[in-house]
């Protein structure tokens, strides 16, 4: 059975509820940011082919207790399980990494280490696509994903922005450095303005999340770590602030324009 979901509420617009109608989302490539299954449903038949379809395309699937799918979908029976859909499909890291190449232009990616905010998350894909931006990275876990809000708030530019989503940030940081992609942290620990990075070269932007900001071992594997001078009594900005202010030092940086003759392009 396939219940139709209220258009009038907003919370309820992307998901998908019932194990049938989940296994064939599964199964048709559709878009999904997560599953959510009832804790005590691990045993079920059709849980055991969810599972499966869910880990062949790497999406996260979370155990819940009954009253939190009770909660995220009252309009019927779940059959304890639910599925989040994506608004747009994600791309994969070798088609991140083949875009500056076509282009013919100095590589430039923002990498998110967990922002949570659906409104910081779409502020920052409008201001990518504003900017150039090749992609950007986002943590499958404990992060948003493509979300309906996300779409929303970026404006338009979620149609235009690929987006990578992977389980490990710091595991990606070491495959970009061996592409010879120089990964630069904007954290307010350090040594370094972010006017005094060499932003010309192929580069990947590292922007942490919410409160948190970055994890220590994202840290650790950045190249540099820059900062943003605050001159108030605040100590940091929002995230999306802050993306905006370092992309738009990359396009002055740049002369306004990307491309492979770019002083110190390699």
């Amino acid at each position: 059975m396939f219940w139709i979901l209220p258009q009038w509420d907003n919370r309820m617009a992307d998901i998908i509820a019932g194990r049938n109608p989940v296994i064939e989302a599964l199964k048709a490539d559709r878009p999904i940011n997560r599953v959510l299954i009832d804790k005590r449903a691990r045993g079920h038949g059709a849980i055991a082919e969810i599972l499966s379809l869910a880990g062949d395309r790497t999406i996260p699937v979370e155990f819940v207790e009954r009253s939190v799918l009770e909660r995220l979908f009252p309009a019927g029976n779940s059959q304890s399980v639910i599925a989040y859909v994506a608004s747009k499909e994600y791309a994969t890291l070798d088609e991140l990494l083949a875009i500056p190449k076509e282009k013919g232009e100095s590589a430039l990616y923002v990498i998110i280490d967990g922002i949570e905010d659906p409104q910081n998350l779409g502020a920052i894909l409008r201001t990518c696509e504003a900017t150039g931006v090749h992609g950007v990275i986002v943590r499958s876990r404990r992060a948003v994903g493509l979300t309906p809000a996300v779409a929303k708030t970026s404006a338009g530019a979620i149609e235009y922005i690929p987006v990578a989503r992977v389980a490990n940030i710091a595991q990606t940081i070491e495959m970009l450095k061996k592409q010879n992609i120089w990964v630069v942290g904007i954290d307010m620990g350090g040594k370094i303005e972010y006017t005094g990075v060499d932003l010309t070269l192929p580069t990947a932007i590292v922007i942490g999340g919410e409160g948190g900001g970055m994890s220590d071992l994202v840290k650790a594997k950045c190249d540099v770590l820059a900062f943003i001078p605050m001159k108030g009594k605040i100590e940091s900005l929002n995230a999306s602030v802050a993306a905006a202010v370092v992309m738009y030092e990359v396009v002055r940086q740049r002369g306004g324009r990307q491309g492979a003759d770019l002083p110190g392009h390699k």
